[in-house]
């Protein structure tokens, strides 16, 4: 078996003219440092492609050795998807991005983060939906969901995405959208990566040349008063105005409330549509202010240092009411260092008004999308793992008796199966036929956790 591998380590390595790294190589240490420290066995080989075909000749290397196989995009999942024991595709070098003549759509090639798109849109007064952070891979947000400040007024990051050129298990590469390969393209929005790696996207972009959002930051002694107050005022607001909250780890580990409206409409009622947010209580710091659509992205920036060892649990609550932000208070309460927060993001508007069978994602209700946080440095003591973790978990199940079944699939880990198919819903079976369909060996198993296993999938 070692020799067929090395054979086929050999003969990828020809074909990508030298750019398949193995441990030990600066290109190597380079794709595997992803944001959340790797622990583990780490990949006999990254092969770093170019171009769809190169891709190709990757996804078929893998199946031939019998090595599991794993695509590596932005390198933010926290999961760990983008890692695996065999062979990693790494797209960082594929992250070109083009915006066509009318202005209203964008190619985005498969390994392009947030940043690389809002370098090209926001000089054109253009935007297209992405996260809230700008580090984030494109692609793998965009094909499991894809929460962010435009979401009431343009949905969610996958309901925009228009088609999606994608390398199969099989080794085909094909472009799906509405009119070719149309249940691959429905599965593939909010499926993620579980039917092939996704090379390329044309995605919808939207006129904004800017938007006015900020950052402010509260006394936790204040926390109920001014979450209540920030609810309130997102309960009544229209599609433009989108609303984060979090309880987070202030610099001598005192934990703040912050508040990050973001306004996405006429700029002109900015200033007057987020100027009650600075009546909530006493302001710590922050500010608020019209700025392009990227620029207002680099405020959560700083705060994802690379290599930090992070825990994260999810969970969909109806609605943030007293009963949440109480058990919010209370589990920042008892969080065990600076780098615990609980963070909310909206799902309202425009991405609630699309049609459940529409796409894959199976959430298409108002709710309110929990992130539950934990991170601290590698060099940390043994036991420093075990507390995050536990208090990771305790907070998750804090949340458990009002919680929506399920959660979010982009932050569910590789035993989370049960949760995932709960959170796809009614398309959770047509979703798995589509798995049968285009991915019958289960060679995409790194990612989101699908209620099928390489076994099941062949014996049906």
């Amino acid at each position: 078996m070692t020799d067929l591998i090395e054979t086929t380590f050999d003969r990828l390595g020809k074909q990508l003219s030298g750019r398949l790294s193995r441990p030990g190589d600066d290109r190597y240490a380079a794709a595997t440092a992803i944001w959340a420290k790797p622990t583990g066995r780490m990949p006999r080989a990254v092969a770093h492609c170019r171009t769809p075909e190169e891709v190709q000749s990757a996804v078929r290397a893998a199946r031939d050795a019998c090595l599991p196989l794993s695509v590596r995009g932005g390198g933010h999942d926290w999961a760990g998807r983008a890692l695996c024991e065999g062979i990693v595709i790494d797209l960082s070098a594929m992250n070109g991005v083009s915006v066509g003549p009318d202005n209203r759509t964008a190619q985005i090639s498969g390994g392009a983060r947030a940043s690389d798109v809002l370098a090209v849109t926001d000089p054109r007064g253009l935007a297209a939906v992405t996260g809230s952070c700008s580090s984030v891979g494109m692609t793998g947000l965009t094909l499991g969901g894809g929460y962010g400040p435009l979401i009431g007024r343009f949905g969610l990051a996958l309901d925009n995405l228009l088609a999606a050129e994608i390398v199969l298990a099989d080794g085909r590469i094909v472009t799906a959208s509405h009119d070719n390969e149309d249940e691959l393209f429905w599965a593939l929005r909010g499926g993620g990566g579980n039917f092939g790696v996704v090379t390329a996207m044309r995605y919808r972009v939207h006129d904004l040349p800017s938007v006015h959002s900020g950052m402010l930051l509260f006394p936790f002694h204040e926390a109920r008063a001014v979450l209540e107050g920030a609810v309130e005022i997102a309960a009544f607001a229209p599609d433009e105005l989108t609303v984060q909250l979090g309880l987070v780890g202030g610099p001598d580990g005192t934990p703040l409330v912050m508040i990050a409206p973001t306004w996405c409409g006429l700029p002109e009622q900015g200033e007057a549509r987020l100027a009650p947010f600075f009546r909530l209580g006493t302001l710590v710091a922050g500010a608020v202010d019209t700025m392009a659509y990227g620029a207002s992205l680099a405020v959560f920036d700083p705060f994802l240092v690379t290599g930090q060892r992070v825990f994260m649990g999810t969970c969909w609550l109806p609605m943030l009411d007293r009963s949440g932000i109480d058990t919010f208070i209370r589990a920042m309460g008892t969080a065990v260092s600076p780098g615990c927060a609980i963070l909310t993001h909206e799902f309202r508007g425009a991405a609630s008004r699309v049609p459940a069978e529409a796409t894959a994602f199976g959430v298409r209700r108002d709710h309110v999308l929990v992130e539950i946080l934990a991170s601290f440095a590698d060099r940390s003591e043994p036991r420093d793992e075990h507390w995050h973790r536990r208090w990771v978990r305790s907070t998750l199940r804090a949340f458990s008796a009002t919680a929506l079944p399920g959660g979010y699939p982009n932050l569910l880990t590789g035993s989370d199966a049960e949760r995932a198919a709960k959170s796809y819903g009614g398309n959770v079976n047509r979703l798995t036929e589509a798995k049968r369909q285009y991915d019958p060996d289960n060679v995409f198993c790194s990612a989101i956790p699908l209620p099928v296993n390489r076994h099941t999938l062949a014996a049906e």
